[in-house]
């Protein structure tokens, strides 16, 4: 697969998990777990695997962490999905996974803040508009 059809495909697959989050409040497991065998799969054929298993296993530890001892502010679909975001941005390296690591919460927050809502805010859209802005910066 070319590096362009391999991005469009995981910018579609970007932001149908955030549209799902947005209106069912739920990443789906058929989503989620698919995803981030695909895209460890792929960048494992590009040779980039250990940094996307590595980053992949971080990410998932860091949302895993937060999920078991504050459950009401993280739910295990951002859980799952931390194995996709962590394997794309970990295949493009370390400060690629950290912008994207960094960014997101501060995405949900500044979120939260604009909507000045009662209501949580989904934070998978987060995660996913993190990572396609790191990866692009690295990329372009």
């Amino acid at each position: 697969m070319g590096a362009g059809v391999a991005g469009v495909c995981v910018v579609a697959w970007l932001i149908v998990l955030s549209w799902h989050d947005i209106r069912d409040r739920r990443l789906p497991n058929w989503l989620t777990i698919p995803g981030a065998v695909v895209v460890l799969a792929t960048a494992t054929t590009a040779g980039r695997g250990v940094p996307a298993l590595a980053g992949s296993a971080a990410l998932f530890a860091v949302y895993l962490t937060i999920h078991l001892v504050l459950p009401a502010a993280m739910g295990a679909g951002d859980v799952k999905l931390a194995l996709g975001i962590g394997a794309l941005t970990g295949s493009f390296g370390i400060d690629v996974w950290t912008l994207a690591a960094v960014g997101a919460p501060l995405l949900t927050a500044a979120a939260a803040l604009l909507l000045r809502s009662e209501v949580t805010v989904p934070h998978g859209p987060s995660m996913c508009l993190a990572a396609t802005g790191a990866v692009a910066l690295a990329v372009l």
